[in-house]
């Protein structure tokens, strides 16, 4: 075999996401695009807001930004993020603390590469992104996966005995993928106090990496806890992909809480692997784009729109599930112990979801709505369908 027996394990673990992009192709090829129901990729559908274009057109007659610029990125961009997080996070934040990512999948990588040393523990919540254990891998680190509770709330008593002597790091993910949780101001504010009390007492800085891309897609007057006002060693990683819809162009960034241990040494370590890791810069074109459009948010109310319908029409058949806060997931309770074998069923009724075993959580599947009002709509019958078929017994 070519490749490493490691890369591929992981493609096999990893794999529950793109099989179910690739059945949805051969389904759409069969069917017809119009009779199959994608729900498998948070892949949003609305275009970007019209104040980006007006960014773009403009951004097109100015010299020089096609150039090299820091590794850091645009001075301008750095400061226009730095603003904003200073009046959200109520602390002096400045543009030194901020650095330009490739996307928050690149900003996730370069706190990881900067922090871990080989055999470093990184304390991942789970149901969580598939992604976050091949990232702590990518860097010699261990995953250590720790539930939380059933309500998807965090579990601070499991938190307190995972930590330990290699414990290095925990990544949040607020409003979560695969649930739509956001964690609130108490059970943030816990976190921070059992953070200090175990660095503390194990004679270490324990970071908090916060990964925040869908921060402003929020629902019912839920106000966001900035990690920074309760959180001391906290580093937000983040992007444009959700709250401006702008996934393909994968311009994200990293900010360092002022508050953080030795943050000069920090930056430069931040800044060092975002060149070492071969992301180097963020796309210069889109670094001043975001600058000028850090209060502007896509219209979230479409979104709270497809949840609604989608929650309702769901928990009318006898589908239980957490009401999701934000993102746009929902993460239904599967009616038969084994996800996947109700996954492959949805995927005969031409409903594509992917398995909760993918986010370390069996017995669940996840549902993205970030597809356009219409396929929600034509996909009831087929819902109806799957819920006759596993006798689930209507609200």
């Amino acid at each position: 075999m070519g490749i490493s027996e490691k890369i591929a394990s992981y493609l096999e673990k990893g794999s529950w996401i793109r099989k179910m992009f690739e059945e949805g192709a051969r389904l759409k090829a069969q069917f017809g695009e119009e009779n199959v129901y994608d729900f498998s990729l948070g892949n949003p559908p609305e275009e970007p807001p019209p104040e980006f274009a007006r960014e773009i057109e403009g951004l097109l007659r100015r010299p020089g930004i096609h150039r090299y610029m820091s590794n850091a990125g645009f001075e301008e961009a750095r400061e226009a993020i730095a603003q904003v997080v200073s009046e959200e996070a109520g602390l002096e934040v400045k543009a030194s603390h901020v650095v330009m990512t490739v996307g928050a999948g690149g900003a996730l990588n370069v706190a990881l590469k900067a922090l871990l040393d080989p055999g470093e523990e990184v304390i991942i919540i789970a149901p969580f992104f598939v992604e976050y254990r091949f990232y702590v891998d990518n860097h010699g680190g261990v995953p250590v996966v720790v539930r939380s509770k059933e309500d998807f709330s965090l579990d601070l008593d499991a938190l307190d005995k995972a930590i330990g002597e290699k414990t290095k790091a925990i990544i949040v993910n607020s409003p979560n993928n695969p649930t739509g949780v956001v964690y609130s101001q108490e059970q943030m504010g816990d976190l921070g106090s059992l953070l200090r009390e175990k660095g503390k007492a194990l004679g270490k800085d324990i970071y908090l990496i916060s990964d925040e891309p869908y921060r402003r897609l929020l629902y019912d007057g839920i106000e966001y806890p900035h990690v920074f006002k309760y959180v001391d060693n906290a580093i937000i990683a983040t992007s444009h992909s959700k709250d401006l819809a702008l996934a393909g162009e994968r311009i994200g960034y990293l900010v360092a809480s002022p508050k953080c241990a030795d943050l000069g040494r920090l930056m430069e370590a931040l800044v060092f692997c975002n060149r070492t890791l071969g992301f180097v810069n963020a796309p210069a074109m889109m670094q001043l784009a975001v600058a000028r459009l850090q209060g502007v948010t896509i219209d979230v109310s479409s979104y709270k729109e497809r949840r609604d319908y989608l929650y309702g029409m769901l928990t009318s058949l006898g589908f239980h599930m957490v009401k999701p806060q934000g993102a746009f997931y929902l993460f239904p309770r599967s009616p038969i112990a084994n996800d996947v074998a109700f996954v492959q069923a949805a995927q005969r009724r031409r409903i594509l979801v992917a398995p909760g075993t993918g986010f370390g959580w069996p017995g669940h599947f996840r549902i993205a709505y970030s597809v356009p009002m219409e396929v929600i709509k034509r996909s009831a019958s087929a819902w109806e369908e799957l819920a006759r078929e596993f006798s689930l017994d209507k609200g």
